[in-house]
C-alpha cells in the first residue's frame, strides 16, 4: 500500500511542474488561511527549516507575500497573490486529470473513491487530534510557569 501511494504522489508532483507537492502543500495551507508559519509547520509535519525554505521559494515567486503582525518580527503572516491562486488553481486540475485518468484503470472506481475519502477523513481525524494535544501542551507549560 506504501508503494501505491508513493507512486500516485510521484504522479501528482509530474502533473504540476509549476509546483512540487511540498509547495502545494503550504500553498493550499495558505490559501485556507492559515498563514502563520509555525502554524503551517505544525499542520504539515514538516520542521521550520523546510517549512522556511518553501515560503521562501514561493515568496521569491510571487506565490505568497509575507507580513509581520507584530514590531519584532516574530510572527509573521503569509497570504497568497493572485498569481498564487492562479498556479494552485492549474495545479489542482492538473492533478485532478491525472487522478481522474488512474481511476479510469481501477477495478472498482466508486470503491477506490471511498478509500480516498475515508483516507482523508482519517488525515483529518489524526490532525484535530494532534491540534488538542499541542493546544494542552501549550496550556500546561504555561500553567506550570
Amino acid at each position: 500500500m506504501v508503494e501505491a501511494l508513493t507512486r500516485v504522489a510521484r504522479i501528482l508532483e509530474r502533473a504540476s511542474p509549476e509546483l512540487s507537492l511540498s509547495h502545494y502543500r503550504v500553498l493550499t495551507m495558505v490559501a485556507a488561511g492559515n498563514g502563520r508559519a509555525s502554524r503551517l509547520a505544525q499542520r504539515l509535519a514538516l520542521g521550520k527549516p523546510a517549512i522556511s525554505a518553501a515560503v521562501d521559494s514561493l515568496v521569491a515567486r510571487g506565490f505568497i507575500v509575507r507580513s509581520s503582525l507584530d514590531p519584532d518580527r516574530r510572527v509573521t503572516l503569509l497570504e497568497i497573490t493572485a498569481m498564487g491562486s492562479t498556479a494552485l488553481a492549474a495545479a489542482e486540475a492538473a492533478m485532478s486529470a491525472e487522478l481522474a485518468d488512474l481511476l479510469r484503470h481501477a477495478p472498482d472506481r466508486a470503491a477506490t473513491l471511498v478509500v480516498l475519502r475515508n483516507l482523508s477523513l482519517a488525515l483529518d481525524g489524526r490532525q484535530a487530534a494532534r491540534d488538542v494535544g499541542a493546544a494542552k501542551a501549550r496550556v500546561e507549560a504555561g500553567s506550570t510557569s
